[in-house]
């Protein structure tokens, strides 16, 4: 069952076009089933020593906790932040035809090179 256990991954973009840029590339790398683009929020926080404020596209992306590893890479990659917002959530419960399908369009240990 631990092959097929489902994360919910949280991360937030500058903008659409990175957001979209983003999504487009996870789904079609397999490295998740799932992106959802979020309406744009506002993010208060603390870098550097100052407090900042930035208006964000937020993502939801679904995956399997085999692919996280490469997926957490990949996003690194992909955005343009120095440290991107990437925090990764057990999902302890949802549809089991959901999940199957989240993990069935993730790859899996034997995709992995």
């Amino acid at each position: 069952m631990s092959e097929n256990k489902c994360l919910l991954v949280l991360c937030n973009t500058p903008d659409l076009d990175t957001a979209s840029r983003i999504a487009r590339q996870l789904v079609e790398e397999r490295l998740a089933a799932c992106v959802n683009l979020l309406p744009a929020v506002c993010s208060v926080y603390r870098w550097q020593g100052k407090i900042e404020e930035a208006n964000e596209v937020p993502l939801l992306i679904k995956t399997t906790l085999q692919a996280y590893p490469r997926l957490e890479r990949r996003l690194k990659e992909l955005h343009p932040y120095e440290v991107p917002e990437i925090v990764a959530c057990d999902i302890v419960a949802g549809l089991p035809a959901y999940l199957t399908w989240v993990a069935g369009e993730t790859l899996s240990s034997m995709d992995i090179p």
